[in-house]
């Protein structure tokens, strides 16, 4: 047997690079039949490990939960919400403060001049998004739906027409986001008093218990075993 030296550093090279993701056929396949159906009007896709997002254009967010329905079989309507991807800077330096920096995550934020969040699923850079979850009863496969919303003017179109189980869901993030659901028979609130002014869920609400006692979970950090000694040693 001869040796073959020369062989070993590219197997090694070889193996030492990341596995990519699984194939997933199903989900691939329903995404190019989606980049075909929807066109211009999705904007990225992620499949990620048994579930796929997509981010759609605002202007067709029913057009696009139509044809998920009617032509993907997507029936079963799960829920609704917003996200607010504002930084909280307060938040953020309590975190540090008693934990300390998150890895890796101190050298991102001082080259990041944005007041939002990034790295998002799907892709994004607004600080509104509304998403939808869908389920094919038929298939077992899931999909989430984004949009990005205007900051200034956050709205799209209603669901009811399509889900009528969209009605609660859009009235509930109608009232904590601030999100509008136009063409909606009912916004009105569920939890709050009538007259109750702001949106709860944006991150810029001023939680005036919180100005008093932080938050739980940021106080009176429980100690772990021999945490005590590996600092003192360390100092």
């Amino acid at each position: 047997m001869s040796d073959t030296p020369s062989d070993a550093p590219a197997e090694t090279e070889e193996a030492a690079q990341p596995a990519g993701p699984p194939p997933d056929p199903e989900r691939e396949a329903l995404l190019e039949a989606l980049r075909a159906d929807l066109g211009d009007a999705l904007l990225d896709a992620q499949i990620i490990p048994e579930d796929l997002v997509i981010r759609v254009d605002r202007t067709a967010w029913r057009r696009v939960a139509e044809t998920l329905k009617i032509r993907h079989g997507f029936e079963y309507f799960c829920f609704l919400s917003g996200i607010d991807w504002l930084k909280s800077p307060e938040l953020e330096t309590r975190y540090e403060q008693v934990y300390g920096a998150i890895e890796g995550e101190e050298a991102a934020s001082d080259g990041d001049p944005s007041p939002f969040l990034g790295d998002r699923v799907g892709g994004g850079d607004g600080r509104f998004t509304v998403f939808l979850r869908l389920q094919n009863l038929r298939t077992k496969l899931g999909i989430t739906v984004k949009a990005d919303l205007d900051d200034a003017n956050p709205a799209v179109e209603t669901l009811i027409a399509v889900f009528r189980g969209a009605d609660w869901h859009e009235r509930e993030t109608w009232e904590m986001f601030g999100f509008d659901f136009t063409g909606h028979p009912a916004l009105r609130h569920i939890y709050l008093p009538t007259e109750f002014e702001g949106f709860p869920l944006r991150k810029d609400f001023p939680l005036l218990a919180r100005a008093v006692k932080p938050w739980p979970g940021l106080v009176d950090k429980e100690p772990i075993p021999g945490e005590d000694e590996e600092e003192e040693a360390n100092a």
